[in-house]
């Protein structure tokens, strides 16, 4: 840091005290974490043999040589922050009058707030929940430790929802609500004091999830007590959550590198966005998590769980399908080139597994002319149509499988780089939960739609995972990982497998539910924990769903 340094504190702090790059500057300050060490002793040392009337000051000359050995120099925009190295008094004096004139902790506050957050969150929680965020600083609290108080009062939320009792539903209404306002608040602590850890990155990108599939199980239950019986509501609200956020994740990941990205449909967005007002429609109809959750609050406060997933089903579905088409039209009249790392995001957010990678290898180098997301909307229909209308226990339903899986291995035969590959991901999610979620309802048998539950619940923490490692540029789960727990196609026909063979015995259809539930919870959990306090997980705060 240069000794003449004029500017805000928290410009420095942007400057030397995020933990998220490897090396950051701004105007007469300069930080490098582990990874660019070696980059600065290097500019240092060239800088010692230079010229020392070489002008500006000595921190941006070593930013620009760091910069120029290939190590990427994040510079934060400042906005109105103050940074500068003044060479002269009246330069001098010019900048501590700048700084004077802003106030560093007002924007401090407002920049701990997202710029894209929802109506509900923008106007009605973050205008205090920033407030909370720097009490919580001032006080030595941590963003974990909020995200954590978040899941501990959605879990007591869930468990007055479990009571049954309208005592319980309006407690469970108000304690989601104040979930929600901490959950708020720790991505706005996390920004505030600059604590972002991979810790977090964890803690965050699946938190939100937990308490979401905890408090639906918790409404199932409460209902049950009442006689009422909505655990197949409760599971396809889940289902259709998850392969709604599929949908946004692949199309992020397949687009947002990608070349000549460019369409009319993203030039009307564009020019709807100039009109403020339709900024902030397109944001609420789409039932972003602030939304969603108000809204399960309210309606669990004043009416029963059935109206609540109702509720739910009726709004995600609207939201999915306006954000589908759009993307999908979007997909179809740009003109854009996707590159092999937008191509193996999507064949990692695939999920494939062993029999799907057998047939892809064999048809490797023959699957050009079959269109991928063709022969997986195919694959998907008819596994989804045999699960529906076959009864349970039909050997008929195993050859559907095979179909099924024959079909997914094909899909991912050939690089994913069509203009809608990016579908596919999501049309395998929809096949194995909805496959999961009719025979559960088939098989007609206590126990068997809250074990369906527990199984889908522990494959979609696998796919949550997977897309916040690609996010943070660590790549996929290791191979072994997806293998061991068989891959979408395989999980499948397993599951098909079983019901057959529990035919004649339905009882132990939900045994068997459940083991592999407890299976694929435990090896995915172990693998995740590991993996997200490593050293080589990214740094980062997850910014939100992106709906």
């Amino acid at each position: 840091m240069d000794s003449a340094f004029v500017g805000h504190v928290h410009a420095l702090r942007l400057a030397l005290t995020d933990p998220r790059f490897d090396a950051c500057a701004v105007t007469g300050a300069l930080a490098v974490q582990a990874g660019a060490r070696g980059a600065l002793d290097k500019a240092a040392a060239e800088a010692a043999g230079a010229a020392t009337d070489e002008a500006g000051p000595y921190a941006d000359r070593l930013a620009a040589a760091v910069e120029a050995a290939g190590t990427t120099v994040q510079r934060p925009e400042l906005g109105t922050l103050v940074a500068a190295v003044p060479a002269a008094r009246a330069e001098r004096d010019a900048a501590v009058a700048a700084v004077a004139a802003v106030d560093d902790e007002a924007v401090r506050l407002r920049t701990a707030v997202k710029s894209r957050d929802g109506f509900f969150t923008t106007f009605c929680i973050s205008p205090y929940s920033r407030y909370i965020a720097r009490w919580c600083a001032r006080r030595g609290l941590t963003p974990n430790q909020v995200t954590t108080a978040s899941l501990i009062t959605a879990l007591i939320a869930a468990g007055c929802a479990a009571t049954g009792e309208r005592w319980g539903y309006v407690a469970a209404g108000v304690l989601l609500l104040v979930s929600f306002v901490l959950d708020c608040t720790d991505g706005q602590l996390a920004r505030y004091s600059l604590q972002y850890s991979t810790m977090g990155a964890w803690l965050d990108a699946t938190f939100d999830r937990a308490k979401e599939y905890a408090f639906y199980a918790g409404l199932a239950l409460g209902a049950a007590r009442n006689g009422d019986d909505v655990w197949a509501l409760a599971v396809g609200s889940m289902i259709l959550m998850t392969c709604r956020h599929v949908v946004d994740f692949s199309f992020n990941e397949a687009n947002h590198d990608a070349t000549a990205n460019t369409s009319p449909t993203a030039a009307l967005s564009g020019r709807l966005d100039s009109v403020g007002w339709t900024v902030w429609v397109r944001r609420m109809i789409i039932l972003p998590i602030g939304e969603r959750w108000a809204m399960i609050a309210v309606l669990t406060a004043f009416t029963t769980p059935r109206i609540v997933f109702y509720a739910l089903l009726v709004g995600c579905a609207f939201g999915a399908l306006y954000t589908t088409a759009g993307r999908v039209l979007r997909s179809l009249t740009r003109k854009a080139t996707r590159t092999d790392r937008a191509a193996q995001a999507l064949a990692d957010l695939a999920d494939s597994g062993p029999l799907a990678e057998l047939q892809a290898r064999l048809l490797r180098g023959r699957a050009g002319s079959f269109g991928s997301v063709y022969v997986a909307a195919l694959g998907t229909l008819v596994m989804i149509a045999g699960a529906v209308f076959l009864p349970f226990g039909d050997p008929r339903l195993i050859a559907v499988a095979v179909i099924y899986v024959m079909a997914a291995g094909l899909a991912v035969a050939a690089p994913l780089k069509g203009a809608l590959d990016w579908l596919i991901p999501p049309l395998f999610r929809a096949a194995e939960y909805v496959t999961v979620l009719a025979l559960a309802v088939k098989a007609d048998v206590p126990g068997a739609l809250p074990a369906a539950f527990g199984l889908i619940a522990a494959v979609a923490y696998h796919h949550y995972d997977t897309v916040y490692r690609i996010r943070g540029g660590t790549g996929a789960p290791p191979h072994w990982l997806v293998r061991t727990i068989g891959g979408h196609e395989g999980r499948v026909l397993l599951i098909t497998v079983l019901a057959a063979v529990l035919a004649s015995r339905e009882a132990d259809f939900p045994v068997a539910l459940t083991a592999l539930a407890v299976f694929v919870a435990l090896v995915v959990l172990v693998e995740s924990i590991r993996f997200w306090v490593s050293s080589g997980a990214p740094a980062v705060h997850d910014e939100g769903e992106p709906a």
